[in-house]
Formats: C-alpha cells, structure tokens, sequence
C-alpha cells in the first residue's frame, strides 16, 4: 500500500504543473471575467495551476517585449494582425498549429484566422474582438423611406434623400485622429479588399498606388457631396454623438462602445440600429472592422504543454460565450453564442458570415506607429481639404519609405 501510495504521489507530482500567464487586464470588470475563466479552467484540470501577473494596459504595452526577453510566461495576451508580428519575427511567440488542428478551429475561427496567421503558421488564439459598423437611426430611415444600404450607390442615394430632407447622412468627430482612420479602413477593404489592405499597412504598397487614389476618390465623393458633420476636425468622438441623439445626422461609422452612450441620449432599441458598411467593389469579400484580442504561447515557455492546454480550453464555444458575455464583446469562436442583445447579435452575425472577407484590427492597430499617425493625419486633412490629396498621398510615401 506504502508503494501504492509512493507512486500515485510520483505521478501527481509529475503531472501537476503551473502556467504563467501575462496579462492586461487590469480593470475589475476584465480581470474578474478572466479569473472566472481560469477557475473554470483549474477544476477541469487540478493538476494545472494558473498565475496571473497583471500590469495595466498602458504599462503591459511598454513592457511586453522586455518581459518577452527577459523572463517569458508561459502565455501572453497581446492583440491580432500586424501588431503581433514584431513578436513573431523576433522569435518570442511560438506557432500553436497542432492546437488549432485538435479544435477544429479552421472552420470555427475562419473569419478571424487571417488575422493570426503569419508565413501560414498559426501563431495564437483569438478570444474576444468587438465590432465595427454603422450605426444609424432606424427611425429616421423607415420615416423617409430608405431601405438599408447594400452597396454604394444606395449608400450615395441615401445619403441624398436625407440631405433632402435637412438631416446629415453621417457624424463623425475627428479631433481625435483615429475616427478617421475608420472611415479609410472601410472604404479601403470594400474598394480593395482585405489582402490588400494588410498589404497597404505593412508597408508593402505605394501610397502612390492607384488603388489607393481609388479609395481616396470614394471618400472625396462622400466629402464632396457634404456627407459628413460639418466642423467635425473640431470634435471628438463623443461630442459627434448628440446630433444622432438629435436626430440631426442619421449615421455613424462607429465602434460598439458607442450604443451605451447613444441609449444615454434616448435611443432605444427602436430608433437605432446597425448596418454592415456596404459594398463598393462587386466581388470583393466584405471584410469587416473588428479589434481582436488574442492569448499566445511564448517561445520561452517554460511548461508549453500545459499552456496549451489553457490555450485549447480558451478557444472553445462554451469558454468563448460566457467569458465574452462577462466582458460584453463578441467570441471569435463561431459556435459561441451571445448575449440577448440586438447589437451584439446583429454584428456577430455580420462577422460569422458564409463568405467572411477577413478582419481588419483598425488602422493604428494595422500599421506601425509612424505611419498610423501620419495616415490618421493625413485622412483628417483630406476630410478638410480634399483638395490637398497629392500632397497627403506623397507625404505619407514618403514616410512608408522611411520607415522600411
């Protein structure tokens, strides 16, 4: 019996084992929704200890890489697209193929594989992504008689009909540069889709390109027909919101941390809605807007066994449902569900479709620091003075240049 017992004791020791995980989720909300995932992980396997080391958000982004470096977890949230590459072609991520293989995930995740996928490996596990679209005031729409846009040129006819009847087709603020680069993304994947979009991001196209002056020659239609809330360089995001409370302006491409204070302004479930940015080029996949958060194996993993295990268990349906209903976001996992609201449903929908066009990060997210900041000045100035496109298109070359 003492061997017995010698041996079950070996064998617990031998399996028991501690993942460390790296993380940003600092605010109570996130870090309370993370904790109820790990304990759901732990009683599912007890031999696997779980510890967080938390920083906060703006502190974990300058110290990543150190950590990386230095002293690696086993595991690491960071965030989809081009933002992790730096860490993949550095060597401190690790491909994590086998476990997308064992999940299923190729089918499941296919709208958000794109985005971590890199030389064809895969490279981490998307959990969380929240939506982009336009938002609009339903009411407003059904009282004129404007069905809701599929492409462009009902898009342009819409907009028409409500100037016709004294209403701004679209607010926006763009004192805060990164409102704009929302506008661009959208017009940039319909007219050209999203591998090229990436590719513009990455620095591996002209700003001088053609199909950069064909996306450009979109926006200038929309900026040219008054579309967009006149002194909006002025304003920011949420000082664009009282005109749609208002009724004064009738869209906006907007993020979903925007219903919350629209339903503060009395919009409810009855005046707004969402709509997918329509198409502008037939064919093109509908690409869509979608800030993804993802966990990654480190390549200094010291127990990368386990971690993937942690990595697996994330990635599930049921894990994805009741972690994105505590953080209010959308799973990236098709077979989740969500939360019984409109919003959520309708965007996941949107991002579950037959045909996904892949999922763009966001501008600032997609392109490195140089060039999102002279882009996001670039696209304000061309709101204001569409005029100046030459000038805008051939600076930021310029940049691009310099910085590859």
């Amino acid at each position: 019996m003492a061997i017995a017992l010698a041996a079950t004791l070996m064998s617990a020791s031998v399996l028991a084992g501690t993942v460390v995980i790296n993380s940003y989720n600092a605010d109570p909300a996130p870090k309370a929704a993370l904790q109820g995932v790990i304990d759901g992980f732990e009683a599912e396997n007890p031999d696997v200890d779980v510890v967080v080391n938390t920083f906060d958000h703006e502190g974990y982004k300058a110290a990543i890489r150190n950590f990386l470096t230095a002293d690696a977890p086993d595991l690491a949230f960071w965030f989809a697209g081009n933002r992790m590459v730096p860490y993949v072609e550095a060597g401190l991520f690790a491909p994590i193929d086998d476990v997308w293989a064992d999940q299923g995930l190729y089918s499941l995740m296919k709208t958000s594989a794109p985005s971590m996928t890199i030389d064809g490996k895969k490279w981490g596990i998307p959990f969380s992504y929240y939506n982009w679209g336009v938002y609009y005031r339903q009411d407003i729409f059904e009282d004129l008689g404007i069905a809701v846009p599929k492409n462009w040129a009902d898009f342009i006819a819409a907009g028409e009909t409500l100037k016709a009847n004294g209403v701004t087709p679209i607010t926006i603020g763009t004192k805060w540069l990164w409102t704009a680069g929302g506008v661009f993304d959208y017009l940039n994947l319909r007219t050209n889709g999203y591998d090229f979009h990436m590719a513009l991001t990455k620095g591996e196209i002209a700003w001088t390109d053609d199909r950069v002056r064909a996306t450009m020659a979109n926006w200038k239609q929309l900026v040219d027909g008054d579309f967009f809330l006149e002194n909006h360089a002025a304003l920011s995001w949420q000082e664009a919101l009282p005109p749609m409370g208002n009724g004064k302006a009738a869209m906006y491409i907007m993020g979903n941390f925007a219903v919350a204070p629209l339903r503060e302004l009395g919009l409810d479930d009855t005046k707004l809605g969402l709509f997918q940015f329509p198409e502008i080029t037939p064919g093109i996949p509908m690409a869509e807007e979608a800030p993804t958060d993802s966990i990654h194996l480190t390549s200094g993993a010291k127990n990368p066994v386990d971690a993937k295990r942690f990595l697996a268990y994330v990635a599930r349906a049921d894990v994805q449902t009741s972690w994105n209903g505590a953080l209010g976001q959308l799973p990236t996992n098709a077979a989740s569900g969500v939360s019984d609201d409109k919003f959520l449903n309708a965007a996941f929908s949107m991002l579950n479709n037959d045909a996904p066009g892949g999922v763009a990060q966001f501008f600032d997210r997609d392109a490195p620091a140089e060039i999102a900041s002279a882009g996001m000045e670039g696209f304000q100035e061309f709101m204001v003075h569409p005029e100046r496109l030459e000038a805008i298109v051939q600076r930021l070359e310029k940049v691009r240049q310099q910085v590859y």
